[in-house]
């Protein structure tokens, strides 16, 4: 059989580029996992928030605006130095988050999540660590991508109703939102680059609910859905270079480290009160000093090798694999649950799609069957699983979804 040229295999991938949004459920997994955190985050620190982005931070309203001039960082607490201000924005970026989490109207939600983040971030850049930057990055990319098509509301109004843009709350959220884009720019609230962006986005978001609502079928909804693919599938690849650049660097960086060169990096951090929610488990693993270098020097080669296993599926998988329990037990012995959820949230985007349909599938059967729930090893009825089944649950796409 005659293999296909160069100029047919560049055709078929420009076509699978423009034809379809690649790794649905891979973004929801992001977009679920960056949203949760975040939204974790915010309500763990409910009661420290004045000190942490607020008014009463050591990190002084005065102290922004200086670094802020200068940098030209975003955010919207900047707009004002009052109490009510900055309660409206934490309370805002709590229920952004939410929403992004549960998928509902996720076109415009991931965009105020990002200007929630970047809001509290750059109100107080000191009071972050690794993890809050990579929501910071994510946040930004998460807006570029279609991460509702599985696992969201969004979805799940297209099975109902026949489109994610039915119902009146789209065209109010759009507008709450012009209201406050005319606001910031008519009081020079927004920088030349980040107005245009905003505008941009608001506009966009303005013609495809009026596409998707008055001519779904048509050349122009096709237009829109490829220049969407394109930037899902851009915005992808960027954060999946991100996640290897970040393994990359953090690997090659603990190479140069001499505690990392004689094994005894992990050892240090063990016996530091802030780094020891159990003292009794960390006092036992010090104790080791065997399993100390084991740990150190398993953590360099498996950070150095990742971004270089992407091209064995199988051995990336294991990789995979060992990356999440690793930052999973950054978060019981060190205490740092926010910063590895992030990078668990960010490995992600490498999970395979059969576990992560067969990981859906699964949490689907436990949910209640028409009202009741179901007993562990009780049959479904067969409507209710010939409904939920995908029909090819390793190469399935789900139906198009404007987001």
């Amino acid at each position: 059989m005659k293999r296909p040229g160069p100029r047919a295999r560049a055709v078929a991938a420009l076509t699978k580029v423009t034809g379809r949004a690649l790794g649905p459920y891979q973004s929801a997994v992001v977009r679920i996992g960056f949203a949760g955190t975040w939204l974790f985050f915010l309500l763990r620190e409910l009661p420290n928030r004045h000190e942490l982005y607020g008014p009463d931070s050591p990190w002084s309203w005065q102290l922004a605006e200086r670094l802020i001039a200068s940098n030209r960082a975003f955010t919207v607490l900047m707009w004002s130095d009052s109490s009510l201000w900055f309660e409206i924005v934490y309370a805002v970026s709590v229920l952004a988050s939410l929403l992004l989490v549960l998928g509902w109207r996720t076109r415009a939600t991931s965009v105020v999540f990002m200007v929630g983040v970047l809001s509290l971030q750059n109100r107080s850049v000191f009071m972050g660590d690794g993890g809050d930057n990579v929501i910071h990055l994510m946040a930004i990319y998460l807006v570029l991508t279609r991460c509702a098509q599985v696992w969201s509301l969004d979805a799940r109004r297209v099975r109902l109703r026949g489109s994610a843009s039915a119902g009146a709350a789209g065209p109010v959220l759009w507008g709450v939102l012009g209201v406050v884009l005319a606001y910031g720019a008519l009081t020079g609230r927004f920088s030349t680059g980040w107005l245009a962006a905003f505008a941009a986005l608001w506009v966009g978001l303005g013609l495809w609910w009026l596409v998707d609502r008055y001519e779904p079928d048509g050349d122009a909804r096709a237009v829109l859905d490829v220049l969407a693919n394109v930037l899902h599938n851009a915005g992808m690849l960027v954060i999946m270079a991100e996640v290897c650049l970040i393994y990359a660097t953090a690997g090659w960086y603990k190479i140069q480290g001499s505690r990392w060169q004689d094994g005894t990096a992990l050892y240090y951090p063990l016996g530091l009160d802030y780094f020891t929610p159990w003292p009794g488990l960390s006092g036992l693993l010090a104790g080791s000093g065997t399993l100390v270098m084991l740990l150190s020097y398993g953590t360099v080669a498996v950070q150095v090798a990742f971004p270089f296993t992407l091209f064995d599926r199988r051995v990336k998988n294991v990789l995979l694999a060992v990356m999440m329990l690793e930052h999973a037990g950054i978060a019981l012995l060190l205490g740092l649950p926010f910063f590895s959820l992030a990078m668990i949230a960010a490995d992600a985007v490498f999970l395979p799609t059969a576990f992560l349909v067969w990981l859906g599938a699964r949490t689907a059967a436990l949910r209640p069957v028409r009202g009741r729930v179901r007993r562990p090893g009780a049959r479904e009825p067969a409507d209710a699983r010939a409904s939920r089944a995908p029909q090819d649950p390793v190469v399935a796409e789900p139906a198009a979804v404007p987001r």
